[in-house]
């Protein structure tokens, strides 16, 4: 599996070399067109050809190029968005986060954030100085599993399913179809959107250690502890994870500690993860530090998850994905 660009996307064609060298031709207006967020598109149509039509009367040459420019503008213009908030699959997407769901959200973060609190204040009770050495490990353990189930959930959710399936569709698979179709969607969304479900998610094993906490001996909570400051840390990246993952996708006004984290690449980087969202979107899942997707790349895991995913039931990967980027209406 290749990632990133091949050789021959990056080189330039004969025909735009060839242009770029004729001083007779018009440029192409096609092409430098903005994007169709601006509001100002309809004042640009009905302003352009007289615009275009008095330069070119100094040059009668180039009218049919103007001509043809013109034309070649209103077409792109009018024409459905390939990507980003205006395509018709971002916007069907983006209407179906209701009520429910965020309410849905509002307890989980109510009832996970409490529990980690509770946690904490368990785990520095009976913290021993002895096992100070344990923590960094335990730290290490805990991004790396957390990255790796991050993977796991992002390719399933990506690769499989659609967005009609009972519950899960328009509740949890509904956000990845939105987020390839318009990736700055997630720099939109608030903390509750944004880590809702991520926190929602981490209840049960928050539940199970606060139990072991109040519930066992303290001989036995000591001999659990190590166990038990492995799963919190877990627990605490897991909740960290879709933040990290908005983060990759903000390029302004973050905080410098944000972005110095990013470059050292301790949290998930930018650029690191624009390899992901190259079309058809099929490998470097991993979004918590990213830190595995390279060596899960180079022993082609996602690839071959797939190939035996179809000989056992003859689904293709990405279908629904694919079917939500062509829609155009």
């Amino acid at each position: 599996m290749t990632v990133g660009l091949k050789t021959w996307e990056c080189l330039p064609s004969t025909d735009s070399a060839e242009s770029s060298t004729n001083s007779n031709s018009a440029p192409n207006l096609a092409e430098l067109a903005p994007t169709k967020s601006s509001e100002n598109f309809n004042n640009l149509l009905n302003n352009i050809e007289p615009i275009a039509s008095s330069t070119s009367s100094s040059s009668s040459i180039n009218d049919n190029s103007h001509s043809h420019n013109i034309s070649a503008l209103k077409k792109h213009l009018k024409a459905p968005a390939k990507s980003g908030r205006n395509h018709a699959g971002a916007k069907y997407l983006a209407s179906q986060y209701t009520s429910v769901k965020r309410a849905f959200e509002i307890s989980s973060l109510s009832v996970s954030i409490p529990l980690m609190f509770l946690n904490l204040y368990f785990l520095l009770f009976y913290f021993d100085i002895r096992k100070w050495y344990f923590i960094f490990p335990a730290a290490i353990c805990g991004i790396l599993t957390a990255d790796f189930l991050s993977g796991i959930v992002h390719w399933a959710a990506d690769s499989y399913g659609s967005v009609e399936m009972f519950l899960v569709g328009k509740n949890l698979l509904r956000n990845f179809r939105e987020h390839h179709i318009d990736p700055t969607a997630i720099t939109r969304h608030d903390f509750v959107e944004t880590n809702g479900d991520n926190f929602a998610v981490i209840i049960p094993a928050l539940g199970y250690i606060a139990f072991k906490f109040m519930y066992n001996s303290v001989e036995q909570i000591m001999l659990d502890y190590n166990w038990l400051m492995y799963l919190f840390l877990l627990s605490v990246f897991v909740t960290m994870t879709n933040q990290f993952h908005k983060w990759s996708h903000t390029y302004f006004g973050l905080p410098r500690y944000i972005t110095i984290l990013q470059d050292m690449h301790i949290i998930l980087p930018r650029i690191h993860h624009r390899v992901h969202h190259v079309t058809p979107h099929d490998t470097y899942f991993c979004i918590t530090t990213g830190w595995l997707n390279y060596p899960l790349e180079k022993i082609k895991f996602w690839s071959t998850m797939e190939n035996m995913i179809f000989k056992l039931s003859g689904i293709k990967p990405r279908s629904d994905d694919m079917k939500w980027a062509l829609k155009t209406e």
